[in-house]
């Protein structure tokens, strides 16, 4: 990740900070927000150009991550028709509707957990605080999209609740260059670790080998 630096944000703190390599897949779970047809498909309602380059990279993390026993949930806009959202953004993911399912791409599986989301960020006025706390949940993964909306915002409250938050930047895109640029700045400079998938996977991988 290129990094363009300010002087406020390298004001960190003298405590060390989380290394990627030590997560715990025991307690991490790995949170995939939006990954749904109205953002990615051909006749969806706001399609992010280039997004499908999403798909190799989440097959990837979503295979290692079920095969070391973490949960994976989906955090997915599912919006009724008058949803007061739609004063500021256009109407999409409608509840129900082809739009707000995910993509065929990655099929979610029957251990894995849905929550739907009215708001951009997953923990707002849901149950994703609960279900992570009820399984001992105190890191988590976060992909999707977009960077700067709701996978930020996701971000940002997994960070007030006291998570330890991982983001890999090759599984999150935002709505431009630049805002995708920023934003990973912002978190890794404020709210959690940006990493990329290899990390995760050969921190994944030594885990399994140490528990041999």
């Amino acid at each position: 990740m290129t990094r363009t630096k300010n002087t406020f944000s390298e004001k960190q703190s003298d405590q060390q900070r989380q290394k990627i390599t030590d997560f715990d897949p025991a307690t991490t779970a790995v949170l995939v927000v939006d990954m749904l047809k109205d953002f990615f498909k051909e006749g969806g309602a706001m399609v992010l150009e280039g997004g499908e380059a999403l798909y190799a990279p989440h097959r990837r993390l979503l295979a290692a991550a079920r095969a070391g026993g973490m949960p994976v949930l989906w955090l997915n806009q599912s919006l009724p028709h008058d949803d007061s959202l739609f004063q500021m953004r256009k109407v999409h993911c409608l509840a129900g509707s082809w739009g707000a399912e995910v993509v065929d791409e990655l099929p979610v599986e029957e251990s894995d957990i849905v929550i739907p989301k009215r708001r951009y960020s997953g923990f707002f006025q849901t149950t994703l605080d609960l279900t992570l706390r009820e399984r001992g949940i105190d890191t988590v993964i976060v992909t999707g999209v977009v960077t700067n909306i709701c996978v930020r915002s996701t971000v940002h409250d997994a960070f007030f609740l006291r998570y330890k938050v991982l983001v890999p930047e090759d599984l999150v895109m935002a709505t431009s260059l630049n805002a995708q640029e920023v934003t990973l700045y912002d978190i890794d400079t404020h709210y959690g670790d940006v990493t990329n998938l290899e990390n995760v996977l050969v921190a994944l991988q030594r885990r399994r080998d140490a528990g041999r």
